[in-house]
């Protein structure tokens, strides 16, 4: 369990949203569902400032201990508009675990990585409804957009567990921004509004025991498929991870 004792257990969070997904027909049945409030405003522009190489603190979370980072690849050429990925943690994490983790990626596509920490032990829909946290991520991209000189057509969201289930959701709201999603072993998919249409890569390892397979993205991939979605589904032998083939594949992925 991911959560603190106050919250339901995961198994039982997972029983609960498939079972909800399948009585309003999945994400997308807005006669049932209110379409929360998601959209962020943000959008890559001339920068008026400028960033080195490295990992740097933001310095916008009015808490030290919940902020964002932002990774900057030494592959990174400020005269030419690169690709920005923007990581979502898992829940109880922070986002210098997804500054690691992408690393990889960034360092091969010479992609800065923005990497935000939720408001509470995890993104605020997982735990209620949109609000606060889609408000942070505006924020850090705007800061981002201001010291990084972004592709607008390459700007990219990438999330881990409960940071891929509501990377799926921003992501399907916010399409004329993000051009692709990719959910590293995603449980769910919130119910939202659709903007635009970006392609998404899934990844699951078939042996997961904190978000199992079968009620996760063999269900949510063939939802995203019939919504006309282009999704890549690659599943692994393996747990609740990231491992470098999948890292590997999504990179050659993001430059196809």
């Amino acid at each position: 369990m991911e959560h603190g004792s106050r919250q339901i257990s995961r198994r039982r969070f997972v029983a609960l949203g498939a079972g909800s997904a399948a009585l309003a027909g999945f994400p997308w049945a807005r006669s049932l569902l209110r379409a929360p409030a998601t959209r962020l405003s943000a959008r890559p522009a001339t920068p008026g400032k400028s960033i080195d190489a490295g990992l740097h603190q933001l310095g916008i979370g009015g808490d030290a201990a919940r902020d964002a980072l932002v990774y900057v690849p030494a592959s990174y050429d400020a005269k030419v508009a690169a690709p920005l990925i923007v990581g979502l943690h898992g829940a109880t994490q922070a986002g210098q675990l997804m500054t690691t983790r992408l690393q990889v990626v960034a360092d091969a596509l010479g992609a800065p990585v923005l990497a935000p920490d939720s408001r509470g032990v995890s993104w605020d829909a997982i735990r209620g409804d949109f609000g606060v946290d889609v408000e942070f991520i505006d924020h850090a991209l705007a800061w981002a957009f201001d010291r990084v000189r972004v592709d607008a057509r390459r700007v990219w969201l990438a999330g881990f567990s409960d940071g891929a289930s509501y990377g799926l959701s921003l992501g399907i709201a916010n399409g004329g921004l993000f051009s692709r999603v990719l959910a590293f072993s995603p449980g769910f998919v919130i119910p939202t509004e659709r903007r635009g249409k970006p392609r998404f890569f899934v990844s699951h390892g078939r042996q997961d025991p904190i978000l199992p397979i079968d009620r996760c993205s063999r269900i949510i991939v063939p939802r995203l498929r019939a919504d006309g979605y282009d999704v890549r589904f690659d599943e692994f032998d393996g747990g609740h991870r990231m491992p470098p083939e999948i890292l590997a594949a999504a990179t050659k992925w993001l430059t196809s």
